[in-house]
């Protein structure tokens, strides 16, 4: 008697999960919505803020580079302390900071305390990002992880392409105050549907919970926050400071691997990246990312320079590739599912390598059409291959590592989007033998712009020859308990 009880009981529980698994999806990706808004949302806003506040651009800076220094530092962490304490009381954690932290950005009244809660932000970006896809496994099967995967991307895809143009048109109806304050509806929103829907944390054991590891935690985010700043500080150039801080990243890096080999309950488990899936993809997805910069630092410049295009024609030739992304994002993810991951991984870098190529070439010969003909080569490459790349690596995660992994990848990410926009911009000004870009002669831009791209292309390439290389030999990931 009791087996028929038990089948039935846990038939009720599959359909309730089944019932409520759109509504749960629907939560997290207004969580992935709202933390890739938080990002291109306030760069519009600069200008206006730099007079709201009487201060200098380089000042106005740190209201995105606090955002981003807080998500690339601590996302890694964050994935981890879901991994111990649980992913969704972490998660409801997280989306309630950011709407906290959104709102008292739109009341402050100091420059300071405006960066200091960019950085609270960011935290809460930091939690939505890692644990909204180490979520997807838990709440969707395995035959449609692709599809899930495809949807968080196209809504990371849609707030960066809306950040600007909503931010534009609130900056202008209701004041700068408005593109911080507008994520707090938003915010209630996906608080109330991962309250309602998302599966609670089933509790372990005490004896089964890992420790936190607090050292390598520490170390962790100051050697990232020393790389990311390295990259970003002094606008383009690389000086002494940047030198001295690239170093010390350096440093950090070796102290926190001898960390890690000692700790009893390490941050990151150092074994894992003997897995070639696991290090395989994200070495791709920091080069894939470094190329998708390529595009956003270097495409304005030759739009507007070499091809000679308004401000308002160069902003919606801009927002075409993310527009697109964001429209294959979830027809990528259906592909994903019905071919499987490992080719479209393969696929996806094979479209992007040859639109890298395109933007090497057409544009030279046919202009802006030939650039919005190659953009609409890369993009939707890209789009595939995030969502077979997040599906390869998240399908096997055991659950009280899914954390950590889902931050190391959105880590890779954020590091090649950062690596892009510093050594793939001093490549473009060097290709473009000039000293300033922008002064530079029409033709010395299209040259600058065509090799960039021929590089874009070899590093794709590389990222081809480590998928190849994978799928001949790939193994389930399996994360070591032992170091």
């Amino acid at each position: 008697m009791l087996k028929p009880i038990i089948a039935t009981q846990n038939e009720a529980v599959h359909a309730e999960r089944t019932a409520s698994t759109p509504l749960a999806l629907a939560g997290l990706s207004l969580s992935m919505l709202l933390s890739s808004l938080g990002i291109s949302i306030a760069n519009v806003g600069l200008p206006t803020l730099a007079q709201a506040f009487n201060a200098s651009f380089q000042e106005v800076q740190w209201i995105i580079l606090a955002y981003l220094l807080a998500i690339t530092t601590l996302i890694v962490s964050v994935g981890r302390l879901g991994d111990a304490i649980g992913h969704r009381r972490l998660l409801l954690a997280g989306i309630f900071l950011f709407t906290l932290a959104s709102i008292l950005c739109g009341v402050t009244s100091t420059l300071w305390l405006l960066v200091t809660a960019r950085a609270a932000q960011g935290l809460g970006a930091a939690i939505m990002m890692a644990l909204t896809v180490a979520f997807i496994s838990a709440i969707v099967p395995k035959t449609k992880t692709g599809s899930a995967m495809g949807l968080l991307g196209t809504m990371s895809a849609i707030g960066t392409a809306l950040g600007p143009s909503l931010g534009g048109v609130l900056i202008a109806g209701l004041g700068w105050q408005a593109i911080f304050l507008v994520n707090a509806p938003l915010g209630i929103l996906a608080f109330l549907l991962a309250y309602r829907y998302l599966p609670g944390d089933y509790p372990r054991p005490k004896a089964d919970r890992a420790g936190f590891d607090i050292m390598g935690t520490l170390l962790l985010a100051l050697t990232l926050a020393a790389y990311a700043l390295s990259m970003t500080i002094g606008r383009g150039g690389f000086g002494l400071l940047n030198i001295a801080l690239l170093l010390a990243a350096g440093c950090g890096t070796g102290l926190f691997v001898l960390t890690e080999a000692r700790a009893a309950s390490p941050l990151i488990r150092l074994a894992m990246f003997r897995d070639p899936v696991l290090s395989g993809s994200l070495t791709m997805s920091a080069l894939v990312s470094t190329v998708m910069m390529a595009t956003l630092v270097v495409g304005p410049f030759y739009l507007s320079r070499a091809l000679g295009l308004n401000e308002a024609l160069l902003g919606i030739v801009m927002a075409i590739g993310p527009i697109m992304s964001a429209l294959s994002g979830v027809p990528a993810g259906h592909l994903v599912d019905r071919l499987g991951a490992p080719i479209m991984v393969m696929i996806g870098l094979i479209e992007m390598a040859a639109g890298s190529l395109a933007l090497a070439v057409l544009p030279a010969m046919f202009g802006i059409a030939g650039y919005i003909a190659a953009i609409a080569v890369l993009t939707p490459g890209y789009a595939l291959f995030q969502a077979a790349n997040n599906t390869v690596v998240m399908m096997d995660v055991p659950s009280d590592q899914r954390g950590v992994v889902s931050g190391l990848l959105s880590l890779s990410r954020n590091l090649g989007l950062i690596t892009g926009a510093s050594v793939m911009g001093a490549l473009f000004t060097f290709a473009s033998a000039t000293v300033d870009i922008e002064t530079a002669r029409p033709e010395a831009i299209a040259t600058g712009m065509r090799i960039t791209f021929v590089v874009a292309a070899v590093l794709i390439a590389v990222a081809l020859a480590i998928a190849i290389g994978r799928h001949a030999h790939a193994t389930p990931i399996r994360t070591a308990k032992t170091r």
